[in-house]
């Protein structure tokens, strides 16, 4: 009984200190590396590049703003007529249950550079309630909009005329660790999607 009892306790205080880890995306480079006199293989996931965008202020935003820090990424357009919508409805819950959280972010790329300026995208966030710089709306050059969003962020960003409002982009929310690793992809049109990017947002903060 006792020794059923010590392992019952060992269990508890051991198992409580496994934390849980989210997975890596994309394909990772297997690179090779000598430790302790011996040849092992390490696997190396890619990584979002160095970027520079215009936030709805007018300010150069770019990866140092982001450097230390979890932040979550999505692309959408302000004239979307379909899934955007929900898309910042959601992402709305995400940002009021982290706002105060100086170590999370929300970066938004709009896909219709050509209408959506900086005053657009002001009006756009201060309609949902936005304020100060934990969540930026970012806009900038549209072929490189393009090229992070579907190279890096792995989703779909691009112009379209068969769709309705002229561009097809994924409902994505992109989770990206301290170091620029992408580390979840949630459906950003479904409370499931949310929720499950909320908890694990929580998980990657304790990494």
């Amino acid at each position: 009984m006792k020794i059923y009892l010590m392992g019952f306790l060992a269990l508890i205080v051991f198992g409580s200190c496994e934390t849980k880890k989210l997975p890596y995306y994309g394909e990772p480079d297997v690179i090779k590396k000598v430790v302790d006199g011996k040849e092992t293989e390490q696997s190396v996931y890619p990584t979002i590049p160095d970027f520079s965008f215009i936030n709805e202020d007018k300010e150069v935003v770019t990866d140092k703003d982001f450097k230390g820090k979890v932040y979550v990424a999505d692309f959408f357009f302000v004239t979307c007529p379909t899934i955007c919508p929900v898309m910042k409805k959601n992402m709305l819950t995400v940002y009021k249950e982290y706002k105060d959280n100086r170590n999370v972010k929300i970066l938004s790329h709009t896909i219709d550079p050509e209408h959506d300026t900086p005053e657009i995208l002001k009006k756009y966030a201060t309609d949902l309630g936005v304020t100060g710089k934990m969540w930026q709306f970012v806009t900038g050059d549209k072929e490189k909009i393009y090229d992070i969003g579907q190279k890096h962020y792995m989703v779909s960003a691009l112009e379209d005329s068969s769709q309705a409002g002229g561009y097809i982009h994924s409902g994505a929310f992109v989770l990206v660790d301290k170091d620029r690793h992408i580390r979840g992809m949630y459906d950003g049109t479904t409370k499931d999607g949310t929720e499950k990017l909320i908890k694990d947002l929580a998980v990657l903060l304790k990494e």
